[in-house]
């Protein structure tokens, strides 16, 4: 196993904690820690699949980026407004 699977790995682990938050109440999906922990979730799972690339799971997890970038985004709005 290389450093690159073990991140992988790790994206795997950040974003089901975020779910798992989540689906327990004990994490709100549109408040920051989540939004985070499912950004940087997608950015290992894509940095792991730059090494061993697969179209669908590339699509997933970019997608899955540009959605925590979107709520990241709304909320720096809503606290400037």
């Amino acid at each position: 196993m290389t450093p690159i699977d073990l991140a992988g790995i790790f994206g795997v682990l950040l974003i089901l904690v975020a779910y798992a938050g989540a689906t327990s109440g004990k994490l709100d999906p549109k408040q920051w820690p989540a939004l985070c922990l499912n950004l940087a979730g997608a950015l290992l799972i894509l940095w792991s699949l730059s090494v061993d690339f697969n179209l669908s799971a590339a699509l997933m997890e970019g997608a899955w980026a540009l959605v925590a970038i979107a709520g990241l985004v709304r909320l720096a709005l809503q606290r400037r407004g």
